[in-house]
């Protein structure tokens, strides 16, 4: 049976001096270390969580700068793509213009060499007649 007596009055003195001891050595330290790891976590934390927001924010200014100068590109290269297009018109135009000018000139070319063959011909013709007519009659034809 328990017998209470004054060794148990100096056990519980003797409990209570040494857990007010390591109350005072040993838990409130390692309370003071938790918290503060747990504030130095929680900072950590929040620092993270703000540059991963700022890395967000980054990200999405990039993309719409990025889709600015990919429309911008676009924009400029179908207004180029317009003006060659516009230049090659003008260009094929010239040229058609020249090819006629100068298939107009070919024809002049040719219908006045034309003229002048038939201008020779016919008097190579009448030449040719009178030498035919000479030598079946035997005699000159003036």
């Amino acid at each position: 049976m328990i017998n209470i007596d004054i060794v148990l009055l100096f056990q519980a003195v003797n409990f209570l001096v040494l857990l007010f001891l390591l109350n005072i050595l040993l838990y409130k330290p390692i309370r003071k270390v938790m918290a503060e790891r747990a504030a130095e976590i929680s900072a950590s934390k929040e620092k993270t969580i703000s540059v991963d927001r700022e890395v967000q924010e980054k990200m999405a200014q990039y993309e719409q700068k990025l889709h600015k100068v990919k429309a911008d590109a676009t924009d400029e290269r179908s207004m180029m793509l317009r003006a060659a297009h516009e230049e090659e018109a003008l260009l094929i135009g010239a040229a058609r213009g020249d090819a006629a000018d100068e298939l107009a000139k070919i024809r002049k070319s040719i219908e006045k060499e034309a003229v002048e063959a038939e201008t020779y011909l016919k008097a190579q013709a009448v030449s040719l007649s009178q030498r035919i007519v000479e030598k079946v009659l035997g005699r000159s034809v003036s």
